[in-house]
């Protein structure tokens, strides 16, 4: 009996070893990340790379609107601190909702409440983002693209400048597209 008890705590490691490299290998050849993943990472990040107006709030802000698609993934965010802040993420519905956001997500699904929703912001410190086509051209912040399995991103700087926003030229370098302003 003790012959078989030496034997089992003399195999832990490899059986340990074992399991890592089986875990190592099943996570090297898994998917790549999906797009609402990748979509909720840019929209973290953004929030690293956009200067708001002087604040005295101790949170950042991501907002989403209407039909939410991304908030399973970003919820794996929230509590994080972000330059200096720590992220909430809520769902809001209507213009007073709006107030504590500092990003706003429209969803695609929410296409035709886009303008709507564009008005309630004006004038407030908040970068709308969608992942809704010609979003920048219609006086969004930030379009978020897909193309091939990879998301990419348009700026319309024209629209960040009047909301009192300040993108890095890092995020601008990056972008696909800048619309206004300057590269």
């Amino acid at each position: 009996m003790r012959a078989a008890a030496f034997s089992s705590l003399r195999n832990r490691p490899l059986r340990w070893l074992a399991a890592l490299l089986l875990t190592s290998v099943s996570l090297a050849f898994a998917q790549p990340d999906s797009e609402p993943q990748l979509e909720s990472a840019y929209l973290v990040n953004f929030l690293k790379y956009v200067e708001w107006p002087a604040s005295n709030r101790n949170t950042a802000t991501i907002c989403l609107f209407g039909r939410d698609t991304l908030g399973p993934y970003l919820s794996n965010h929230e509590g994080r601190v972000i330059g200096g802040k720590e992220l909430r993420i809520r769902r809001v519905s209507s213009p007073d909702d709006m107030q504590h956001c500092q990003l706003l997500y429209i969803p695609d699904v929410e296409e035709a409440r886009i303008g709507a929703v564009l008005r309630w912001i004006q004038g407030m410190p908040i970068l709308a983002a969608s992942n809704a086509d010609g979003f920048a051209r219609s006086g969004g912040g930030i379009e978020l693209l897909r193309t091939g399995g990879r998301v990419q991103f348009i700026v319309n700087a024209d629209t960040l400048a009047r909301h009192g926003l300040t993108p890095s030229s890092q995020m601008m370098r990056l972008a696909n597209r800048v619309i206004g302003g300057e590269r």
